[in-house]
C-alpha cells in the first residue's frame, strides 16, 4: 500500500487479476467481485492475511470467514463433506451456497478463518473474476464482504471505497454484483441434518426438492457459526423503519412495488431485482440528507426472506 494509504481500484481484466494474485501471494488484501456481494480477500492459509481482513474490517474474532475455493475438490482439503453436503455442492456449486462442515484437522488454514469453532464455511462462488483469480493463487481465499464490520455491504467498487478505501491494497472493479446479497449458508451435520444458519439467494425448500434424506430447518443458533448471524449488521448509520407505506417528513423512503420512495428496490414488486438493489439503495439512503430511512413491506418469502432477514439486522 502507498505511503498515502490510497486503495488501488483496477479493471477486473487478466492483467489487474495478475496484479491481485501477487498481491494476495505477498499477503496483501484485494477486495473482489463475486455473484452476490463484493468480497474481501486474503490468503486462507496465512494467520497474517487474515489477521488484517480482521483489523481492516474492525471485526469481532468470534466472527468466522468463508473460505473460496475453486470446486470440490479442493473444498475436501480442508473440510469433511457428510453425503447430503455432496448432494448439494454437486447441485449448487458453483453458485451463492456456503456449507459449513467439519473441518479437517490438517486443513493448514489460519485458526482465525474458524473462529475456535471446529467447523469451515466454504463456497465455490459462480463470478467469472473471482473463480479467475482462485486459478490464478495455489490457495484458497478467506473473504468476506469488503466493508467496515457492521455496515452496509458492497456491490460496488464504489461501495467499497467507502469504508475501506486506504484500509487495504486493492479493489478489482467488476461492475455491479448481480445477486445482492449475500450467500445462503447452510451447516450439513455428520448426520446429513442441516440447518440454515444465514437466507441468501437460494430457497432451503427447493435444495431439498429431489432429496429424500432426513432434514431439518434451524430455528435459529445462538452460537456464531457463520458470518451475518450478528443481531446488528448492515447498517446505515441511521435509524431504519421496516413496513413503511409512506415516509415521515424527516425520512429518506426505500419503496417496493406499488409504494413509490426517493428511490424503489423494484417498482415492478419483482424480489430478484429488490435483492439486487437492496445495498445500492441502503448505501443512497445512508447519503442522503434525511436522518432516517423507511422502508416499504417485502414479501416474506423466495429471496424475500434474505432481504427482510438483512433489513431487520440494518434496524436493529
Amino acid at each position: 500500500m502507498s505511503g498515502k494509504n490510497v486503495t488501488a481500484v483496477r479493471l477486473a481484466d487478466a492483467e489487474g487479476i495478475a496484479q491481485a494474485a501477487l498481491i494476495l501471494e505477498s499477503g496483501g488484501l484485494v477486495a473482489v467481485p463475486t455473484e452476490t456481494v463484493y468480497g474481501l480477500a486474503a490468503r486462507a492459509d496465512s494467520a497474517e492475511a487474515v489477521a488484517k481482513i480482521y483489523a481492516a474490517k474492525g471485526r469481532p474474532e468470534f466472527n468466522p470467514l468463508i473460505v473460496h475455493v475453486r470446486g470440490v475438490e479442493q473444498a475436501e482439503r480442508y473440510a469433511h463433506f457428510p453425503y447430503y453436503a455432496y448432494h448439494l455442492a454437486a447441485t449448487i456449486w458453483p453458485g451463492p451456497l456456503t456449507l459449513v462442515l467439519p473441518r479437517r484437522e490438517d486443513a493448514g488454514l489460519a485458526p482465525a478463518v474458524s473462529a475456535g469453532l471446529p467447523t469451515i464455511a466454504i463456497r465455490v462462488p459462480a463470478h467469472g473474476v473471482m473463480q479467475a483469480l482462485l486459478e490464478a493463487v495455489d490457495f484458497p481465499l478467506a473473504a468476506p464482504s469488503a466493508n467496515r464490520s457492521g455496515f452496509i455491504s458492497p456491490t460496488t467498487a464504489d461501495h467499497v471505497l467507502a469504508s475501506l478505501d486506504g484500509r487495504i491494497d486493492m479493489v478489482l472493479d467488476g461492475g455491479a454484483t448481480s445477486k445482492g446479497v449475500e450467500s445462503t449458508i447452510l451447516a450439513v451435520r455428520s448426520d446429513d441434518t442441516w440447518e440454515e444458519l444465514r437466507p441468501g439467494p437460494l430457497d432451503p425448500e427447493f435444495l431439498n426438492l429431489d432429496y429424500k434424506g432426513q432434514t431439518r430447518l434451524g430455528e435459529g443458533n445462538p452460537k456464531i457459526e457463520a458470518p451475518g448471524q450478528l443481531a446488528s449488521h448492515y447498517a446505515p448509520g441511521k435509524p431504519v423503519r421496516l413496513n413503511a407505506l409512506e415516509a415521515a417528513p424527516d425520512e429518506f423512503l426505500i419503496g417496493f412495488g406499488n409504494v413509490a420512495g426517493d428511490v424503489t428496490l423494484s417498482a415492478s414488486g419483482k424480489l430478484a431485482e429488490a435483492a439486487s438493489r437492496l445495498y445500492a439503495c441502503l448505501h443512497e439512503g445512508a447519503r442522503a440528507a434525511a436522518p432516517r430511512i423507511a422502508v416499504a413491506p417485502v414479501p416474506e418469502h423466495g429471496v424475500g426472506r434474505a432481504i427482510n432477514d438483512r433489513l431487520r439486522r440494518a434496524a436493529a
